[in-house]
């Protein structure tokens, strides 16, 4: 298959190697130069621009960072919207706004465009395993001709309907529930410490009980050894995530009490300078707050 995969941060190198190892032909892009070298030499095409990406693709990815970064590539001059060829699906990857991909997906719409929302669940060393999961959501025949990409990156893929935001707000709602699980982690350290006793002892008992799951084994493990210059996902794309978790929350007249008590941590967190640490840092917020530090 011809993809094109925009956007060449953490997440999408990954994925874009992915790609290459199964076979398909791969053209990439990204706003900022520099990144497209080792996937080059792993047999991609590196595009000079957004319309370039999409010659002659079947499949056009993104993978960008932000809904202002969708809105550019996918909506501005040149972009997707203005390049796709004819019977192409754009099928946005990154983690957006309900609002972002209603605006995107009417874009296609009035250009007799197919899209697909497929946001991506999974850390970098995932995605460099081909095994993230992906939560896919669009019209079906379109999501069928992603079905190859999905393939190639994931372990499985999620029906999360026809319309596009459906898998936004699936990916947001995970999130959620991934912070919640990260910021009572934080506290649970915090009052432990007050005691006396290590949070490794309180991470041993999580894990090996009722809290046997991923999420408290790979962000324990991060808070118990403080180990936040290894990122996965960072603070400020946290604070990003969970002001579009309210967003849509706000959209649906959904109180999300519990996202605003995570939200105040990684605010805390970037105005101590840890923006780009690992949003699990937001540990040592709590413990600075409890009088640990």
């Amino acid at each position: 298959m011809n993809v094109a995969l925009i956007g060449l941060g953490r997440m999408g190198q990954a994925m874009a190697g992915q790609i290459v190892a199964a076979g398909h032909e791969l053209a990439v892009y990204n706003r900022t130069a520099g990144k497209a070298a080792a996937l080059v030499a792993a047999g991609a095409r590196e595009a000079s621009s957004v319309a370039d990406a999409c010659t002659g693709r079947e499949v056009v990815v993104t993978m960008v960072a932000d809904d202002a970064a969708l809105r550019e590539v996918a909506l501005g001059p040149a972009g997707i919207v203005a390049s796709l060829e004819d019977g192409a699906v754009h099928v946005a990857m990154g983690t957006h706004g309900v609002a972002t991909i209603r605006a995107v997906e009417e874009g296609h719409r009035e250009a007799a465009q197919a899209m697909v929302a497929a946001p991506v669940l999974g850390r970098p060393e995932v995605a460099a395993q081909g095994q993230l999961g992906v939560v896919a959501a669009g019209p079906r025949d379109a999501v069928a001709r992603c079905e190859p990409v999905f393939e190639a990156v994931g372990r499985r893929t999620f029906d999360a309907g026809e319309r596009p935001e459906g898998a936004s707000a699936v990916k947001l709602v995970n999130n959620f529930v991934l912070g919640c699980a990260i910021e009572a982690m934080a506290e649970a350290f915090s009052l432990v410490r007050k005691y006396g006793l290590e949070p490794e002892v309180m991470h041993d008992v999580m894990t090996a009980g009722l809290f046997a799951a991923p999420a408290y084994q790979v962000y324990g493990r991060i808070m118990v050894e403080e180990d936040y210059d290894t990122v996965g996902f960072t603070a400020r794309l946290g604070l990003k995530d969970i002001n579009l978790i309210l967003a849509a929350a706000d959209l649906a007249n959904v109180p999300l009490p519990s996202a605003n008590a995570f939200r105040d941590r990684l605010l805390g967190a970037l105005a101590h300078g840890d923006g780009e640490r690992d949003w699990a840092v937001v540990a040592r917020e709590q413990a600075r707050a409890s009088g640990l530090e």
